[in-house]
């Protein structure tokens, strides 16, 4: 069983290299089941539905042309079988018994030829075999012909309808009542194609025949019945989860705004409720197209709605992102400026420590200077206050200066 599209497109090209008549059922079956898988990818959905329909239409043609040939062959054969229905009704109703007797040989001849003759227009198939059975009959009832000759006849169309009944009971053993069906059709074409039997084994045998072709078609019908029970429930299945999809996209209707493990849970979810859409079987055939087309349309409305968030979510990191980055360019920028101000405030130090190194040592030497003509102007006139106080003041304020700059010093 083919499980994606392209293996449905590859079936379907299989199948048309055989006779258009004899694939319809699998057309069908093929083109419910491809509507039933989805794609992954918008794209690839697209190409393969067009390839699809091209595969169609290529199919809908041939079986136009094999019907029109069809059409043709059976209106020819429907005229043959109505040339050879007139000659059989003037041996039948124009014909004495020696008459009959002559025409014995050409009625087995038109029987040949009618057996050769294929199907007619379904319309006028039960018209014309009912015809053609009944000049049979009537031929061999109405004619008093050689009574051995007769018995060979209906003898061995006895044995053909025998073997025909055994074969239709065979059947209902078969367990493809489908194909036990299509089966029992064609051994009923055949029976009405074998000439009559015995008046006396006539009903009986009939009654056998049709005993076992009512066993097979009752099988039939359940079988139908059965299938249309389970489609039902399928139906009923595939309904409920459409339920669910409304359920989950109710709020994606209402515009209610969801966060990212919202929308995680949620598509755990509608993923499950797909995995158990594809294992649920066909629905009836008048619903399957329409079920299918809403399952979709709430998938879609999903992941769309879903695709949105996602993309928005994408720009708000990538804005977040970009100012990230902007801040880091701006602190990188702050920091290399600080490290430019902290070097030339380095450089600047640097230059200027000698000065502080000079300035230091020349204070230093003017304090011992002043510290010692004090002491003089102390030991030569202990009256000269004035002049000491003010040598005092100097050398205060000197050391003021040389405090600072040690301080200065201490700070490179």
């Amino acid at each position: 069983m083919a499980n994606t599209r392209q293996e449905i497109i590859d079936e379907l090209k299989g199948l048309l290299e055989q006779n258009v008549a004899d694939i319809k059922e699998q057309v069908d079956h093929l083109k419910t089941q491809f509507y039933t898988i989805a794609d992954e990818v918008a794209e690839e959905a697209s190409a393969h539905e067009e390839q699809f329909k091209e595969l169609l239409s290529v199919y809908k043609a041939k079986r136009a042309e094999e019907t029109a040939e069809q059409a043709k062959v059976e209106a020819e054969n429907l005229a043959r079988k109505k040339a050879i229905l007139d000659e059989m009704q003037k041996m039948v109703e124009g014909g004495d018994a020696d008459g009959v007797m002559a025409n014995l040989q050409r009625m087995r001849e038109l029987q040949a030829e009618w057996k050769k003759i294929g199907a007619v227009p379904a319309t006028e198939m039960q018209a014309i075999r009912k015809a053609y059975q009944q000049y049979q009959e009537q031929f061999y009832d109405l004619v008093k012909i050689n009574i051995e000759l007769r018995d060979l006849d209906f003898k061995k169309n006895l044995e053909l309808k025998t073997l025909l009944c055994e074969a239709a009971e065979k059947l209902q053993n078969n367990d493809n009542i489908v194909e036990a069906s299509r089966a029992l059709q064609q051994l009923h074409d055949e029976w009405a194609e074998i000439g009559p039997i015995a008046r006396e084994l006539r009903e009986d045998l009939w009654n056998r025949f049709k005993t076992a072709s009512t066993i097979i078609n009752k099988k039939h019908q359940a079988y139908f019945d059965e299938l249309h029970a389970k489609e039902q429930a399928n139906l009923e299945a595939k309904q409920a989860i459409i339920e669910q999809m409304k359920a989950i996209n109710e709020p994606i209707i209402n515009g209610e705004p969801w966060n990212l493990k919202q929308w995680e849970e949620a598509t755990e979810k509608v993923q499950e409720l797909q995995t158990a859409w594809r294992k649920i079987g066909f629905a009836p055939k008048k619903h399957n197209q329409s079920i299918y087309e809403t399952y979709r349309a709430e998938c879609d409305r999903f992941f769309a709605t879903k695709k949105e968030f996602f993309l928005e979510l994408r720009e708000r990191r990538k804005e977040r992102e970009q100012r990230h980055k902007e801040y880091l360019e701006r602190q990188k920028a702050r920091e290399e400026r600080a490290k430019e101000r902290e070097e030339q405030r380095k450089a600047y130090v640097a230059k200027g420590g000698d000065n502080l190194r000079r300035m230091h040592e020349r204070l230093k030497q003017e304090v011992k200077t002043a510290e010692n003509n004090i002491l003089f102007f102390t030991a030569k006139s202990k009256t000269a206050n004035k002049l000491v106080e003010s040598m005092q003041k100097k050398i205060d304020d000197l050391k003021a200066q040389l405090a600072e700059i040690e301080r200065k010093m201490d700070e490179e």
